[in-house]
Order: C-alpha cells, then structure tokens, then sequence
C-alpha cells in the first residue's frame, strides 16, 4: 500500500473541511454502488457459465480481493485530506519519485512469479511435495534477485547525484522490496485461499494508516511515510511467510543449481512482459521527476492514483481471482475456458462504458474531495488516465488468457511492443507538453496493446479452438 499525498490548501479553505467529507461519504457511496452492480453482473454470470464448485471457489476468492482492492480504496481517501494539510507537493513528488524507482527492483525481485509460479501451483496444488518443490525454488530465485538488487541500488544512489542528494530517501523507500519478496502472494492465488491476503494487508493497512495520523504531524514529519511505508511491507511480507508454512506445512527444499536455473529460464518470458509493461507504466512518474520537478511530479502521481483506484477496484480482485481457477479449466477443456474469458470480458466493457463517462464528469469534485482543493493539474491528469482505463479495462482478459494458454512468448512480444512505443513517447510528450504527455503516452499505447492482443488471440482462436 503506498500513500498518496498532495499539496496544503490554503490557510482560508480549513473550514470547508466538514463540506468535503459530506461530499466524500456522498461520492464514494455512488463509486461504490456502481462497483457493487458491476460484481453483481458478474454473479449472475457466474451462475450461468460456471459449475457450483468452481462459483464457490472463485466468488469466494473474489469477495475476498474485492473487500481487499476496497479498503484499499477507501484508506488512502481517508487518511489524504489529513496528509495533504501536513505536507505539500514537492516533498510529495520526492516521495512519489523514490517510490516509482523503488518498483523497478520490485519487478526484478518478482521476475514475473506471480503470474508463472501462481499458473504452476494451480495445477499441482494437491500435491505437497511437487508444492514445497516450487515454493522453495522461487522463494531461492527471489532472495538472490533481491540481493542483487540491492547491489545495484546501492552503486545507484552513491554515485549518480540526483540519488545520492536524498539517499536517505531512497534507502528507507528499498526496504519496500525486500518485504514484497517475502510476501508469497503467488502462492496464495495458485492455492486459491486469497483470503489470508485480504486478512494479512486490511489488518496491516488500518494499522499503517493509524499510525501516520500518530506520526506524521508537521511538515518535517514526512521522512515517517517511507519508513511506515517499508515498515508495512515487511511485517505483512514476514506474517504471509509464518501463514504459508504452519497452515500449509511447507518444508523449504533446498535445490541444486541447475534446478534454480531452469526457474530462471521459466519465468524468463514473463518477466520481460512485467519489465516491458512497467517501463511504461512506473515510468511516467519516474520521467516526470526526472525532466520537470517535484511540484508537478507529486500532481501528476496524485491523478495516477486516483485514477488507479477506478482501475483496480474490483477488476483486479475479479481478474486474479479467476486466474488460477481458469488455469484448472483450461486443461479440461479450452473452448469452454475461452468462452468463460469472453463473457467475463464482455461484462467488465460494459460497466466500465457506462461508469467511466460518469466519473469523468465528477473529476473536478473528486479531486477537490481527495485534495482538499480543486487542482486543475490533478484534473487533467485524473481525465486523460480515464480515457487509458478504457483500453486497459477491456483488454484485462484477454492478455491474460495469453498465459492461461501457455503462449508466454506471445505475450512478451506483445508487451516489448508496447514499451518500445510507450517509453520513447513518454519522454518525448513529456519534453512537448509536460506532465499532460505522459498521460497522452499511456493513452496511445495502452491503444496499441489492446489491438496487438486482439490480432494475437484471434489468431490462436483459429489454431486452438476450431473443434
């Protein structure tokens, strides 16, 4: 969970607070019957499509996520107006930018086990031996990768100025990393009990968000959200880890080299998916903070949270839901998979057609609402990344049935694609138009992903499901 902040409204606007909360509780009550309705459509065609086993298990892992993707949503809400009184937009966007760069060795520390470690549990997950087997070699790869992350990071911040100026930053905002590499969420999702994710991060989050009204209390204060930060990763990362072994009762395998090699070359392809996606997606704020400063750095980062709360909340709870149980369908009978896939998609097109014009509308009182003030920045980023959610929100399924289908390779051209378009452009509309360009980009290549991944499963439709 990471925490938005903004910028100080000014001193004559305190006592328009109660105002805002009443439009606040109004707001989220409309985002949130929407959201409800559109997990209502995908009840009913669950109903339809799926045996009464399979509804449970994955209605179960959806409500589970939901609850998680709202809580989520709300906390960040609550706890902003507070933080945005407290601290203003350029130690924000100092922030904003050591966290976007912290997600790059994330990706490398993750190298893309949380979709290929997760399809793999799933389809062996009732045997104990063949799990330990596959939790152990990926907790291996990811503990090496988290090291040798920490080596670059380290010659990074000591000797390029730009980092070393705040090293103390960037060094507390690391230990971010080593707490989602101990955080087995791939191995939640591949056994289907997403609950003790749900239970393990609400629990943790409520705590952190209490402990930032107790900390954070004047402007030098804001050193206390990166070590609150960190800290969160690394007390629910080792909790995921005691979970995983006294429920499960895993025994850690320890696996020669050429085993821990061929994981590497496993998770090879989807790995350069993530890097590709992420380089066009954690690179905007990281490109921001790089060619503008902090100020319009920490607007644009409060508009991409905003608008990635629309995003994830409940597609991404209904998405990683439905992976495994997908996977497990698949392997008994890939037209009936695929249909499952079409009809989840049509339904997620349709909510998001109608609620997304909705939102555009209310931007303005939304940001007013989370920032305290109406910042025209925040808006226009908040709109145009709304435009970019309706591209991402109808390809959610189908890129991900790449994978269920085994074409990871497919699915990494497709995502190399998208970077080789989507960084250059984030730059170079960045240099043209400022903050508003790296918007501009994600609409154009969110795009362009979109249509290479309809011509891609069009095609293997054709291959795969003709009979």
């Amino acid at each position: 969970m990471q925490v938005i902040l903004g910028d100080r409204p000014p001193a004559g606007r305190q006592g328009s607070v109660p105002c805002f909360r009443f439009g606040f509780l109004r707001l989220t009550y409309l985002i949130l019957k929407c959201k409800l309705k559109k997990m209502l459509f995908l009840t009913r065609l669950y109903d339809k499509i799926a045996t009464p086993e399979e509804k449970q298990v994955v209605l179960g892992n959806f409500i589970s996520l939901s609850t998680l993707q709202g809580v989520n949503y709300i906390l960040p809400i609550l706890v902003l107006p507070y933080l945005v009184r407290i601290i203003g937009p350029e130690k924000f966007g100092l922030i904003a930018f050591a966290q976007a760069f912290v997600q790059y060795f994330m990706i490398l520390a993750d190298y893309g086990f949380n979709y290929t470690a997760t399809r793999n549990i799933s389809l062996c997950h009732d045997k104990k031996n063949e799990v330990c087997s596959i939790f152990s070699s990926v907790m291996t790869v990811k503990v090496i990768l988290t090291i040798i992350s920490f080596i670059i990071f380290m010659i990074i911040i000591n000797y390029i100025p730009r980092f070393k100026n705040d090293w103390l930053i960037f060094f507390i905002s690391f230990w971010a990393v080593v707490g989602n590499t101990l955080f087995p969420v791939w191995f939640f999702q591949g056994t289907e009990k997403m609950r003790y994710i749900s239970a393990i991060n609400i629990i943790g989050g409520i705590i952190y968000a209490a402990c930032l009204f107790i900390f954070v209390r004047k402007p030098d204060d804001y050193m206390m959200v990166p070590v609150l930060n960190s800290l969160f990763f690394l007390i629910t990362g080792f909790c995921a880890l005691y979970i995983a072994f006294s429920r499960f009762e895993l025994n850690f395998v320890f696996h020669k080299y050429a085993h821990i090699k061929e994981e590497f070359k496993t998770g090879w392809n989807v790995f350069t998916s993530i890097v590709a996606i992420n380089t066009y997606t954690s690179s905007r704020v990281f490109a921001i903070g790089l060619l503008t400063n902090n100020i319009l750095t920490g607007y644009y980062s409060i508009g991409e949270k905003i608008a990635g709360f629309i995003q994830t909340f409940p597609l991404a709870s209904f998405s990683q839901a439905i992976f495994p149980r997908l996977n497990s369908i698949f392997q008994k009978s890939k037209p009936r998979a695929f249909k499952i896939m079409r009809k989840s998609q049509s339904i997620v097109v349709y909510v998001t057609l109608i609620a997304l014009p909705l939102i555009y509308i209310a931007a303005p009182a939304i940001v007013k609402i989370v920032c305290g003030s109406a910042f025209n920045e925040v808006t226009v980023t908040f709109r145009l990344l709304l435009v970019s959610i309706v591209f991402v929100s109808t390809n959610a399924f189908p890129v991900q049935f790449l994978l269920i289908c085994g074409r990871t390779d497919v699915y990494s051209k497709i995502h190399i694609a998208g970077a080789l378009i989507g960084l250059p452009l984030i730059f170079l509309l960045i240099k043209l138009v400022s903050y508003p360009g790296a918007a501009f980009a994600t609409i154009i290549t969110e795009a362009v992903v979109l249509v290479l991944t309809i011509i891609m499963l069009g095609e293997l439709k054709e291959e795969k499901f003709k009979k």
